[in-house]
């Protein structure tokens, strides 16, 4: 089964977003990257893994490092700070022009 990829997304980097699939359901935090052609996401201190590594050149250290991996878009949702929940967002053009995020439950904008 192929997944197909993410044309486009209303989330950006810095949002802060909820998980609410997999092992770190319920978890929020910070977007550190996104990948639109394989339709993924780094969230900041979830979704931690374990790699061991050789000493080389680029990494004289080696051991075992701790980083982040990616998540599959469909797997998070943006977080409003006024509901204190995951919320989808809608798109509303502001008085001076502009195009806003907003926040469907509660209909404030999303900075």
């Amino acid at each position: 089964m192929v997944e197909q990829a993410v044309s486009k997304t209303k989330l950006k980097k810095g949002d802060t977003v909820m998980i609410i699939a997999g092992r770190e359901r319920g978890k929020t935090g910070k977007v550190l990257s996104l990948n639109l052609t394989e339709g993924k996401l780094t969230v900041e201190k979830l979704n931690i893994i374990k790699r061991h590594t050789k000493p080389s050149q680029r990494n004289r250290q080696g051991g075992i490092l701790e980083r982040e991996a990616p998540l599959v878009l469909s797997n998070v949702m943006l977080y409003c700070g006024n509901c204190q929940k995951p919320v989808r967002i809608g798109i509303k053009a502001l008085e001076d022009g502009r195009r806003a995020r907003i926040c469907k439950k509660c209909k404030e904008v999303i900075e």
